[in-house]
């Protein structure tokens, strides 16, 4: 069951690169699950998830402008994958599956930014503009991000 939430929170970093960490850093500081002997303690820290947080609403913010890149490009792509690997490892090592775990983020990040950015683009053209889909995207990240959180 970890490691199914740890993909699923791999997604949500597809969609939304920064929301996957803010809302396990945020499981993680409220004890809803325990990393504190890992190597991934610093997610629970005091601080990791205001920090966490204040990236995520500037990443919904920037996501709205017409100058922000695809989500396909390299450097946009790579940073999915690696917010996914760290989500789904965090997730991973609350059950001793800190490798499996990263690896199941990974895979989820990545299904996320090409099943994001398909399923994006075909709101897109139903709204007949993109601040809609954007905007149900963030929804979906956001609640979907929660509900896996607290499954953990």
């Amino acid at each position: 069951m970890l490691l199914f939430l740890a993909f699923l929170i791999g997604v949500v970093a597809g969609l939304r690169a920064l929301t996957a960490p803010a809302a396990v850093a945020w499981g993680a500081a409220l004890g809803w699950f325990d990393v504190s002997q890992t190597p991934l303690a610093f997610m629970g820290y005091r601080w990791t998830p205001w920090i966490f947080t204040l990236l995520a609403l500037v990443e919904l913010v920037t996501d709205q402008l017409p100058s922000t890149p695809s989500r396909k490009v390299p450097m946009q792509f790579g940073a999915r994958l690696i917010m996914g690997a760290l989500s789904g490892a965090t997730i991973g090592a609350a059950g001793g599956s800190l490798i499996p775990g990263l690896i199941a983020g990974i895979l989820g990040a990545a299904a996320g930014t090409l099943g994001g950015a398909a399923a994006r683009g075909k709101l897109a053209i139903m709204f007949q503009k993109d601040p809609p889909a954007a905007l149900l995207e963030d929804a979906v990240a956001i609640v979907g991000a929660i509900l896996i959180v607290a499954l953990v």
